[in-house]
């Protein structure tokens, strides 16, 4: 059952031969001609070979020539997906699915496909179809499983990813799976212990460390090195964990941070040294990674401790000052429309800078792009930039945002490290989110315990982020509102004797 991925779809035909040439070019003898067996060959090798653009060319060639390939269309529907063109690929998937219907493989890459498009109801009944087909492979169940927590319901998730990872014990996937699902519904301790599957899947890779992993051993006056993991919000998230971890531990811990970071993490309470990330690294005893902080220290949902104080130069704070000042009479709102590109689910929780425009229109505020990225020079080249102003396109460091983030009045962000940045310097902050978003904000509610100042701004069907725009557009301008009249009253008052 070739195709069954929990990660990505696999060509759903492996048997293949890849000519070397490419699969273009004629024998040295005889005519030359393209046949619709080399131009499969040659898609199935350079789709393999991670060249999507030539793929895609290749697929599109030979489907002119055979339209009732079912695996030729998968193929390229697990290629367009790759790409981020996720209706496409379900158009691709159908046309597979048309031309062999039933096979468990391209009703996979169907189900992948369909939750990618955020038509995750269709997917789940996809999801039971292919469980049903295959009911001695741990994948479907796995797939089942990420599809329920897409729908937001992650109590069934956890229970079918439980009951998978009993029966297959060595599928990582399932108990990766039941960890994420069982966060989201707050059970941090059971959550926790079984995160440390992540590192099986593929999904994350465990960073090299120049000591033994730290277990929860005795290390009093042993050198710790805290290492980072996957983003840079997950860093801002963790660094509540280390006063508590030097305490626990009464190691001496250095903390591994990315350049970014650097600047901004000096200081904190709780580490004897911060040190980059790229080393190379002093002499240590153990090392353990930022994630599993919360696991080691037996971390609960009801007693989060609070994010430390971050550090801000004083060359950072005055650069914010000279760049806000010119609009102090108006609500200073950040916002913040794209995460990091390189995150796998980027495409559900980051919109265009042009969904911001509206807001702009408000009386009374003034919009200052907090994005730093590679859509920065499509971002300057538009119009939104205008009345959007770039404040972040030449930030040193997260040092530097969070000096503008001090002198703002609010920051509106998808889910991003400056969402979190804003919130853990206690700016009043309103995240927009995907409708299944990431763990720490659970299923329901507009607060999280993991940030008192952020307000959670939820998409109320998978997909809609009109109706988040719309309710964004209404609170913003009860802010202004709000805004104008303080400072006219201030202004009515005048000077204090």
């Amino acid at each position: 059952m070739t195709g069954l991925s929990v990660h990505e779809d696999a060509p759903v035909h492996k048997d293949a031969q890849a000519d070397p040439l490419g699969g273009l070019r004629a024998p040295d003898t005889g005519p030359r001609r393209i046949t619709p067996d080399r131009l499969r060959a040659a898609a199935i090798a350079a789709q393999r070979s991670g060249a999507l653009d030539r793929a895609f060319t290749a697929w599109r060639a030979y489907l002119r020539l055979q339209p009732e390939d079912a695996g030729a269309w998968s193929n390229l529907g697990a290629l367009l997906r790759a790409r981020g063109d996720h209706a496409a690929a379900v158009v691709c998937q159908r046309r597979a699915n048309e031309a062999r219907p039933g096979n468990p493989a391209i009703l996979n890459n169907l189900g992948n496909a369909l939750q990618d498009a955020d038509m995750p109801d269709e997917a789940l009944e996809i999801r039971r179809r292919v469980r049903g087909l295959a009911p001695d492979r741990p994948e479907p169940v796995a797939m089942l499983a990420v599809t329920l927590r897409s729908l937001n319901r992650a109590k069934e998730a956890a229970q079918i990813a439980t009951t998978g990872a009993a029966r297959f014990p060595d599928f990582a996937d399932l108990r990766f799976q039941q960890a994420l699902s069982l966060l989201t519904l707050g059970d941090y301790e059971k959550g926790f212990e079984r995160y440390g599957a992540r590192w099986e899947t593929g999904e994350i890779s465990r960073p090299e460390a120049p000591a033994p992993w730290w277990t929860g051993q005795d290390i009093a006056g042993q050198r710790l090195l805290v290492l980072p993991e996957q983003g840079f919000g997950d860093a801002m998230l963790m660094t509540r964990m280390l006063p508590k971890l030097k305490a626990q531990t009464g190691a001496k811990v250095l903390l591994a941070v990315k350049p970014p970071l650097l600047r901004l993490f000096r200081n904190l309470p709780g580490v004897d040294a911060v040190i980059p990330a790229d080393g190379p690294f002093p002499e240590v005893d153990v090392a353990v990674t930022m994630m599993d902080l919360p696991r080691l220290a037996k971390l609960r949902s009801d007693a989060i401790p609070p994010t430390p104080d971050f550090h801000i130069p004083a060359d950072c704070v005055g650069r914010a000052a000279r760049v806000s000042r010119p609009f102090s009479a108006r609500l200073k709102v950040g916002v913040m429309w794209a995460g990091s590109t390189s995150f796998k689910g980027d495409h559900k929780r980051s919109v265009a800078s042009a969904r911001f425009m509206p807001l702009a229109a408000i009386p009374g505020v003034q919009l200052f792009s907090l994005y730093k990225g590679p859509l920065l020079d499509r971002f300057r080249s538009s119009a939104d930039s205008a009345v959007m102003l770039d404040t972040s396109g030449d930030d040193r460091d997260f040092a530097d945002c969070a000096a503008m983030i001090r002198n703002l009045d609010l920051v509106i962000s998808v889910d991003s490290a400056a969402a979190h940045l804003s919130a853990c310097l206690g700016t009043e902050t309103w995240n927009l989110l995907a409708y299944a978003p990431y763990w720490i904000y659970g299923e329901a509610g507009d607060t999280t315990p993991w940030h008192p100042a952020m307000r959670l701004v939820r998409q109320t069907a998978p997909g809609d982020w009109d109706g988040v725009f719309t309710r964004i557009a209404a609170m913003l301008r009860d802010r202004a509102a709000d805004h104008a009249a303080r400072s006219h009253g201030a202004q009515a008052r005048g000077p204090a004797a």
